[in-house]
């Protein structure tokens, strides 16, 4: 009988299925459901450390437009560091089974996952994936794409 091995040195074949669109939209919703958590926990201990944060809080409802600049910074920051601190994944990626690949395959570096955490602070950048399938600006600005980990073949295991 004939034994077929597989050289650990051959590369391996990758394909990718890029995540569908109610995948993609469940990431969004889950994420921000965690930023507006965090969010909340930041400012209440921030306001409880100073009071000059709280007169700023005071300013803030005042003043919507700064307010709603602000959040959006904020929220490209979270998503920056939380996908470079776990590799491409979110809370959201997690639990549907999602991740960030580069288009070759290989999980992003740090300061790509970071700057496609900063291009979600652009206006209006939420929009750009509508579409099926969905391509944000985000992605395409770091040529990078949200695939389906368990219908895709890649390199390395997450």
């Amino acid at each position: 009988m004939e034994s077929i091995e597989k050289s650990i040195f051959e590369e391996e074949e990758v394909d990718l299925v890029q995540a569908s669109s109610g995948k993609r939209l469940a990431n969004y919703l889950i994420d921000l459901l965690g930023f507006y958590v965090f969010l909340f926990s930041f400012w209440a201990v921030i306001v409880l450390l100073s009071s000059t944060m709280m007169e700023f809080t005071v300013y803030l409802e005042k003043n919507t437009l700064l307010d709603r600049l602000i959040t959006l910074v904020m929220y490209g920051l979270y998503m920056g560091v939380l996908e470079m601190l776990m590799k491409g994944r979110s809370f959201g990626k997690l639990i549907t089974g999602t991740a960030v690949m580069t288009e070759d395959g290989t999980v992003p570096s740090a300061t790509t996952l970071f700057l496609r955490g900063i291009a979600r602070s652009v206006p209006f950048e939420a929009l750009s994936a509508l579409g099926n399938p969905s391509y944000p600006w985000h992605d395409k600005w770091t040529e990078t794409l949200v695939i389906n980990l368990k219908k895709s073949r890649l390199k390395s295991e997450y």
